[in-house]
């Protein structure tokens, strides 16, 4: 029986930031106002496409300090007017490192059902590999985002349509579609590794690779030839959680009744006579947390707010008794240890695709290989692994950031995970 991925496009067209972690504290204020309620004169009072004006809610929005960089992803309205600004106050060679993407993005979710936890990644993401179809890849608690540039949608359509995707468009012009999926090995994920000042049409793209391995040769070749080598942080462990269903971040004011309520006399209660705002809706816990962790310029800590899913955070555990109970998730002292594999992509060309898919298409090889586990089709037509490992010790996320990007495993299996790039990195070099 084939598998299904849920697959969504959320509204509007986003820009990707990159920050220097030297200017990340003389760009703080900026960052932080993406969090707080908009005054007059903001980005709230435009109609931008990715905003409701009655919640201030962001369509999509990610900001994830790593040791590497502060990258942010939100809307392409927010990046002119609040971003902007901020960077034209900064000495003009310091501004020169601080990068907001030319090109537009476009964001898709991706729920998957009953997918191989371990290889999810590269299954997701290698039709659009191999399509050459540059793209990032963020691992929220809920779900998977993959964004696109605005001129390769079509194309995106056309590839996924081609692996037996069957959309089904709904009223407001997104694309929700659901897809027989096969957890077939041989495709991989591509991603717009780096961001420079070119966009990905400045420079010309080499034709698409035909078959997976010749996807993954290029991929490490083309690492190896930019000393790219992966790396993890001493002592850094990570986990993944998110804010409660009831959770509001950024607005939601129509989820309350108005504070004009009826006192049961045919009038109205003076004392509560006042239009919700912001204050009155955000989880105060989970929003003091978030403001209070990037504040401390923390050594890893990923935000994802995204439209029908509550917030999710990838974040330092050190990091984790600043929410209170304001988070769910293995967040306890028992709870899992991820352990981010880093790799620095500075040095390769924004149009550089497979990535991604093909580090965890490697890593998803090498790990079943060393824990013996043998796929097998479960009773509801999925496939699970079976071996000396358990599935969700296997489980492989990833994210993006502008110039680099993270793979992220449970802490023993990290450890042959470095192994494993490592050899295949060696073997490269020869």
């Amino acid at each position: 029986m084939a598998l299904t991925a849920q697959v969504h496009f959320l509204d509007g067209t986003l820009s990707l930031i990159h920050i220097p972690l030297s200017l990340y504290p003389t760009l703080l204020q900026p960052i932080l106002r993406l969090l707080l309620p908009q005054s007059r004169g903001s980005p709230l009072d435009l109609n931008f496409d990715s905003l409701t004006l009655d919640s201030s809610q962001h369509g999509f929005l990610n900001i994830s300090v790593t040791p590497l960089e502060c990258s942010i992803v939100c809307h392409s309205s927010w990046a002119k007017t609040i971003f902007e600004p901020a960077i034209k106050q900064l000495p003009r060679d310091a501004a020169k490192t601080v990068i907001i993407s030319k090109d537009d993005y476009v964001v898709f979710s991706v729920i998957s059902v009953g997918m191989d936890a371990g290889s999810r990644v590269a299954d997701l993401t290698s039709p659009l590999a191999l399509a050459n179809i540059p793209l990032f890849f963020i691992t929220t608690y809920y779900s998977d985002f993959i964004l696109v540039p605005v001129k390769d949608r079509q194309a995106v359509e056309k590839t996924l349509l081609s692996q037996g995707f069957v959309f089904s468009e709904d009223n407001d012009d997104n694309f929700p579609f659901t897809s027989p999926y096969s957890t077939n090995h041989g495709r991989r994920a591509s991603q717009g590794s780096s961001l420079n000042e070119l966009t990905t049409t400045d420079r010309q793209q080499p034709p698409p690779p035909s078959a997976i391995p010749e996807l993954q040769e290029r991929t490490f070749d083309n690492l190896t030839k930019r000393n790219v080598v992966p790396y993890v942080e001493q002592g850094l462990l990570l986990v993944q959680c998110s804010g409660r269903q009831d959770n509001n971040i950024i607005g939601g004011y129509s989820e309350r009744p108005s504070a004009f309520q009826s006192n049961g006399h045919g009038s109205r209660n003076r004392h509560s006579a006042h239009k919700p705002c912001w204050a009155d809706t955000v989880d105060t816990k989970l929003y003091t947390g978030l403001v209070s962790a990037l504040v401390s310029q923390p050594r890893f800590f990923s935000i994802t707010l995204a439209q029908d899913d509550p917030p999710s955070l990838l974040l330092d555990r050190e990091l984790v008794g600043i929410f209170g109970d304001s988070l769910v998730g293995a967040t306890t002292e028992g709870g899992i240890s991820l352990v981010p594999i880093f790799l620095d992509l500075s040095s390769l060309p924004i149009e550089a695709t497979g990535i991604v898919s093909g580090v965890a298409g490697t890593l998803v090889k090498e790990l079943k290989e060393k824990y013996g586990v043998v796929e097998e089709e479960d009773g509801d037509g999925g496939r699970r692994g079976r071996g000396s490992a358990q599935e969700e010790e296997l489980e492989l996320s990833f994210l993006s950031t502008v110039r680099a990007g993270a793979v992220i495993l449970g802490q023993e299996v990290s450890i042959r995970a470095m192994e494993a790039l490592s050899r295949v990195l060696v073997r490269e070099e020869k």
